[in-house]
């Protein structure tokens, strides 16, 4: 019996180039997209009988891993792996991995894409046109301004040259500078917070229990400044943000991230006119899309015929 890889990723299907590779290497792809919250019962027996996984950002519990004992590698169709309890994976001798570098591209350009939707005010004026009005209130041209970004991996290195392009000043907070990188200028997190008039986050979630953007840092931003989150929700206090916004303590936020997603009824951040969301689409291009999953499944195949993958998050 071939070995069964589970895949929750719902943009890869029967017939694409990720299930033929999967098949080539006498692999049977079992699609499980998650289409709603699952029950405990789901999420117990979502593993059973499988020997690899492509997953999607749902969460992986050591509930879940417990009763996985086939289970041998789970790839990330895509950078982040916050939602995956990592440590009980490892000592359940289950690798995991990511894939970095297959979407920085496609993140850098809605970063930059929400900003512009910001500076130019393109969803109160489209939505204004729909209406029947002719708003011509004036945006901000780009070039100029400060763009601050926190964390300098491939998508903030990404965002960064973009955001130079564009003529901007660029602040960045990494703990792995560039010096040789002259469009760039490298500094503490609290300079690159107190004067971007756009700040972008590019880095991962940290190991405390507090926020990266919490309400002293909101409060440390510019009165002008948006804040733009493609990289975690869990890197910013929502309560906190949604109370700067109402007060205008900031002038907006773009966040294609959240803490809980889909977008909750109960969310602070229903209704503000300031905030503008997307449904966490950064990476969500159609060739990220292909090098993500490729990148998932060679991980799982690499591990299941006894190779090191090229990307695990385990060591």
């Amino acid at each position: 019996m071939a070995p069964r890889i589970l895949i929750t990723t719902d943009y890869l299907h029967a017939g694409d180039t990720v299930d033929q590779l999967l098949r080539e290497h006498g692999l049977e792809p079992v699609y499980a997209p998650a289409q709603r919250p699952r029950t405990l019962e789901e999420r117990n027996a979502l593993f059973k009988g499988i020997s690899g996984a492509i997953l999607a950002s749902e969460p992986v519990t050591a509930d879940m891993l417990t009763g996985a004992a086939s289970l041998q590698v789970i790839a990330r169709s895509g950078v982040g792996y916050d939602s995956i309890d990592v440590k009980a994976a490892s000592a359940l001798g289950i690798r995991v991995c990511n894939a970095p570098g297959t979407n920085h591209h496609s993140v850098a350009e809605l970063t930059i894409g929400l900003i512009i939707m910001t500076a130019r005010r393109l969803v109160e004026v489209t939505t204004s046109v729909r209406e029947g009005r002719w708003s011509r209130d004036a945006g901000q041209e780009l070039r100029g301004s400060t763009l601050g970004i926190i964390g300098y991996g491939p998508s903030g290195r990404a965002t960064a040259s973009l955001g130079a392009a564009f003529g901007m000043t660029v602040l960045v907070s990494t703990s792995h500078p560039d010096p040789d990188n002259a469009a760039v200028q490298f500094t503490d997190l609290e300079t690159v917070i107190g004067e971007a008039d756009y700040l972008s986050l590019h880095t991962r979630a940290g190991h405390s229990t507090g926020k990266l953007i919490d309400a002293p840092r909101l409060q440390a931003m510019k009165p002008t400044a948006v804040l733009i989150n493609t990289a975690r929700g869990s890197l910013v206090d929502e309560e906190a943000l949604a109370e700067a916004l109402s007060a205008r303590t900031i002038a907006g936020a773009a966040l294609d991230v959240l803490e809980s997603e889909p977008l909750t009824a109960d969310s602070p951040l229903h209704g503000l006119d300031n905030a503008l969301i997307t449904s966490h689409l950064a990476g969500q291009t159609t060739q990220a899309r292909t090098r993500a999953g490729l990148a998932a499944a060679h991980a799982v195949i690499d591990v299941l015929e006894n190779r090191e993958p090229a990307h695990p998050v385990d060591r």
